[in-house]
């Protein structure tokens, strides 16, 4: 990789979130361009909530939800590459398969009843719906390691777990970044869903102006989550750079 590409990916993430800031800080002040959209409306900028304590509650369910999805993803893929664990691998990949054949709204329905309203229905259905990526790609990723290289591990006298944290783990980084840099997209799409349910969520907006028919809303809560989107996977993406197992960094 050439210096002034590396400058340019370097910069990207902070581009995003840059504009990400601006617009969560700036859009309520935009009444007079929203107005030009919706110019019947009463209202055209959404004021229930601020635009800002959208965007951390939105990221804090997107973020607990991929912690725990990681942790239950990656250790079960490390679980299921032992010897002592192989036989569970189908079982395993058919569980975390449920959980992306299930629609989120349903998932939050079904949780409703146990969790209540608002962020626990929200918190289950995103890291359930995460979770196949972060497996499959963790499967990928420990399995794609060359066993000679495993065995030359062995071979220097390290202890299981000293081949998996020194020599496994870091190898397959680059791969397992990848499922997780895909969870987090779908989560952070996904996570609008819960405003459905009562969690505060960028979502939120999308919601009221569906049901009020106001499209300047509508536009507000896709705008800020496009943009979140964006922002996230430019850093996921400066990550996979930077990971041990990428023959690019």
């Amino acid at each position: 990789m050439s210096k002034c590409a590396a400058l340019r990916g370097t910069w990207q993430p902070l581009l995003w979130l840059a504009l990400l800031l601006a617009a969560t800080l700036g859009l309520s002040e935009l009444d007079g361009l929203f107005r030009l959209i919706e110019p019947n409306s009463r209202t055209v900028i959404y004021g229930r909530a601020a635009f800002i304590d959208l965007l951390a509650s939105h990221l804090l369910l997107v973020a607990l939800a991929a912690g725990a999805a990681s942790l239950v993803g990656v250790g079960a893929a490390i679980a299921v590459t032992r010897p002592w664990g192989e036989d569970f691998l189908p079982l395993v990949n058919q569980v975390a398969s449920i959980g992306q054949t299930i629609p989120p709204v349903a998932v939050l329905a079904l949780a409703v009843p146990t969790l209540g309203f608002g962020n626990g229905p929200t918190l289950f259905a995103l890291m359930l719906y995460g979770l196949l990526p972060i497996l499959r790609n963790s499967l990928a990723g420990l399995r794609g390691i060359d066993p000679a290289v495993i065995e030359a591990a062995r071979g220097m006298g390290m202890a299981p777990l000293q081949v998996l944290w020194q020599v496994e783990l870091p190898l397959a980084l680059n791969v397992i970044l990848a499922g997780i840099r895909t969870s987090v997209t779908i989560s952070i799409a996904t996570a609008a869903i819960g405003s459905t349910i009562g969690a505060s969520t960028l979502g939120d907006p999308v919601i009221s102006g569906l049901v009020t028919g106001n499209t300047a809303f509508i536009l507000q809560g896709a705008i800020l989550i496009g943009l979140l989107a964006v922002a996230v996977d430019s850093l996921f993406e400066q990550l996979q750079r930077r990971a041990p197992g990428n023959v690019n960094a």
